[in-house]
């Protein structure tokens, strides 16, 4: 566990001779209101380490080590993100094995499942829920994390090998700059729309505008005490509290304090007071009725997709997924945008 600035530049050391090294990360999304950076796992050849970043230490030197490196990760667009936010890091070459995988059509893909594929070896599971803003990390912690780039490295090694006996190498970097340009783009939280919950539909006037309310008012105390909405009020309660709110009841909670409790309750007197005209408008459906000569392409795509999948043995919807077709159908030009190159070849879009 690297938490000092002497530990970080013996790893910097470490690194220099290596131009591939597996990266993984851990934040603390279950356990507190932003999500942070918690763990960065590090392997090259015969070294395994994880570094601390909330420790005291610059990791600025570490990131200007590792954008000269290909970057080993499972699974990228998630740690590349994290990466970003926390480091600035942005790596210039990826090698993701989950991309590398699929594309030689292999189905189960999770890295405990390619770990017993290629190396008949079990991980253990179990920590996938653990605060990893702990201190100290308790050793099983320690071996969950490092597991996830011990292997990677040799994972990568016979991903590539296939395929170049497959010669898709080339297909395969496609994606993974992708996977790294989309990365980059930024997704922005609709905060006008974010209240809408899995659920929300189901309500109407008043009571939705309660739900509005109160979804707010959750936001404001998870910030407040640093931890996720879900610890503060979960999503099916929130529902529960919106209808029986509008239906002239004052639903009550026994965690809540005597302040969150009072807060709640003007949260949802605040919307009950509302007229109508401030009450949200459900949202209509975009889009129109496809037109018989695009679905006419849609389904000349989608044969050309699936004829290429069957002959590749790769899923279907890695080619290209059916929103893709649908969208590339409707507007042909948004083929660059939404393909790389081969997907484009195979699906005679090009």
């Amino acid at each position: 566990m690297i938490t000092s600035a002497r530990g970080l530049a013996d790893l910097i050391t470490e690194l220099e001779p290596h131009g591939r090294v597996a990266v993984d990360t851990e934040a603390d999304s279950l356990h507190c209101y932003r999500e942070k950076l918690c763990l960065l796992q590090i392997s090259v050849p015969g070294h395994d380490v994880i570094v601390d970043p909330l420790a005291d230490v610059d990791l600025a030197p570490l990131g200007d080590v590792l954008v000269k490196k290909e970057i080993v990760l499972h699974g990228s667009d998630y740690d590349l993100r994290l990466l970003r936010r926390n480091m600035s890091f942005v790596p210039e070459r990826i090698f993701d094995t989950v991309i590398g995988a699929r594309m030689i059509g292999i189905h189960e893909f999770s890295l405990a499942a390619l770990v017993k594929r290629y190396f008949d070896i079990e991980l253990a599971k179990g920590s996938q829920k653990a605060n990893w803003a702990q201190r100290p990390l308790s050793a099983r912690m320690a071996e969950y994390a490092i597991n996830d780039t011990r292997y990677l490295l040799s994972l990568a090694e016979r991903l590539e090998a296939e395929l170049n006996s497959r010669n898709r190498m080339e297909w395969f970097r496609q994606s993974c700059q992708r996977a790294l340009d989309f990365s980059a783009i930024d997704r922005e939280r609709d905060v006008d729309e974010a209240w809408r919950i899995s659920g929300a539909g189901a309500l109407r006037g008043r009571a939705s505008a309660v739900l509005r309310e109160l979804w707010n008012w959750r936001e404001r105390e998870a910030e407040a005490v640093d931890r996720p909405p879900f610890h503060i009020l979960q999503n099916r309660e929130l529902l529960d509290s919106a209808q029986r709110f509008a239906a002239g009841e004052s639903p009550d909670y026994k965690h809540f304090s005597d302040r969150r409790r009072r807060a709640f309750r003007e949260a949802a007197d605040r919307a009950l007071r509302l007229p109508e005209k401030d009450w949200p408008i459900r949202p209509k459906r975009s889009g129109t009725r496809p037109t018989a000569e695009v679905i006419k392409r849609i389904e000349k795509l989608r044969h050309n997709r699936d004829h290429a999948a069957k002959e590749l043995q790769i899923e279907a919807s890695f080619i290209a997924a059916r929103v893709a077709l649908e969208a590339i159908a409707s507007e042909p030009s948004r083929a660059e945008s939404l393909l790389v190159p081969w997907q484009r070849e195979l699906l005679g879009v090009n």
